[in-house]
């Protein structure tokens, strides 16, 4: 998971990734989006492979790359562990303010009365 973490913390890889999500792209179309050398994609392509978040199939010289989408399921599920406990907090926090405001409609009604 570490690796993973540390493979999307680069803007660069985080593009690439968007790039291969629906489709197989071979390393030359990839490095044509980004203002950086070839060898440089190739090694953020390594970086993403390494961290098991793409895969490389050979189709004669070309490599072809693509989301692994088990690498990228584990990571989502890591991530929304972190989500989970957010929207339990924030729910404690809603509830806690709706019992606030009621309890201060009620101090209110009773010094009306």
């Amino acid at each position: 998971m570490e690796a993973a973490l540390k493979a999307m913390s680069d803007p660069t890889r985080r593009e690439i990734l968007r790039l291969v999500k629906s489709e197989e792209l071979p390393a030359g179309a990839i490095a044509s989006n980004f203002p950086v050398s070839r060898p440089a994609i190739s090694q953020h392509l390594t970086v993403l492979k390494n961290a098991g978040l793409i895969d490389e199939r050979r189709v004669g010289v070309k490599r072809l790359y693509r989301t692994r989408v088990a690498g990228m399921a584990e990571l989502k599920a890591f991530l929304e562990m972190f989500w989970d406990v957010r929207l339990e907090r924030l729910k404690a926090v809603v509830e806690a303010a709706a019992e606030t405001e009621e309890a201060e409609e009620t101090s209110d009604d009773d010094v009306r009365n």
